[in-house]
């Protein structure tokens, strides 16, 4: 048998779905083939996992009748055919496609719902940007400027910003009467970055931006290094 037949028993192996013969050949040559001994482990683990993964399946009423009728009817014909291999083998190869149209189902999901995320706050960007009646205030400490709207959507202009550090974020921050409230982190191309702020921002109050680690902070860490007030 070829190597790459042989490779492609690992998977079945895994299974406990191989014949005798099939199961020596292919332990023959896992002791010479790393390559194939890496994929074992990997296709084990996925097997281990399947437990979990899916709740047994079983033939329904209707194919389980037909089956045992078609074996009354030609009894003499039957030949055993090792079956807890080979249900067991079929149970584990519906239970694969069962989690892997799952785990699909799920990023699909998750990555249509970050799409339309994405295009709203792009959409209300824009929209702030363009409306005559927003507001535009300059930045103390950095070059740009702060645009807000009536109904407290805010955005953050900025021209120039070089990327926040390594392991580190751009946090804004409104300040309402002494208080520093989280508006959401960002980064920095160091061309134009357009922010739109993920909190309100009521009348008379205060924008700052800070560095902060990882993925932010719950309150500032650090003096802001740039600032802009809207009275």
């Amino acid at each position: 048998m070829e190597h790459e037949e042989v490779h492609e028993l690992t998977a079945a192996y895994a299974l406990d779905a191989l014949s005798d013969e099939e199961e020596a050949e292919l332990e023959e040559h896992l002791r010479h083939c790393a390559a194939c001994r890496e994929n074992l482990a990997a296709f084990h683990d996925t097997a281990a996992s399947l437990a979990f993964a899916a709740p047994p399946a079983g033939p329904s009423p209707d194919l389980r009748e037909r089956i045992l009728e078609k074996a009354r009817e030609e009894r003499t014909k039957v030949v055993p055919l090792r079956p807890r291999r080979t249900y067991r083998a079929l149970t584990a190869v519906a239970a694969i496609l069962a989690l892997g149209f799952a785990v699909w189902a799920v990023a699909a999901t998750r990555s249509l719902s970050n799409e339309r995320s994405a295009r709203d706050r792009l959409e209300t960007q824009m929209a702030l940007l363009a409306d005559p009646a927003s507001q535009r205030v300059s930045l103390t400490g950095a070059e740009g400027e702060l645009v807000f709207a009536p109904d407290g959507k805010a955005a953050l202009v900025l021209n120039g910003l070089d990327p926040a550090p390594s392991g580190r974020t751009y946090e804004a921050w409104v300040a309402v009467d002494g208080a520093m409230r989280p508006a959401g982190t960002f980064d920095s191309s160091g061309g134009r970055t357009v922010f739109l702020l993920g909190r309100d921002l009521p009348p008379g109050a205060g924008v700052a931006v800070t560095v902060e680690p990882g993925q932010g902070s719950a309150q500032p860490s650090g003096a802001p290094i740039f600032s802009a007030e809207t009275t």
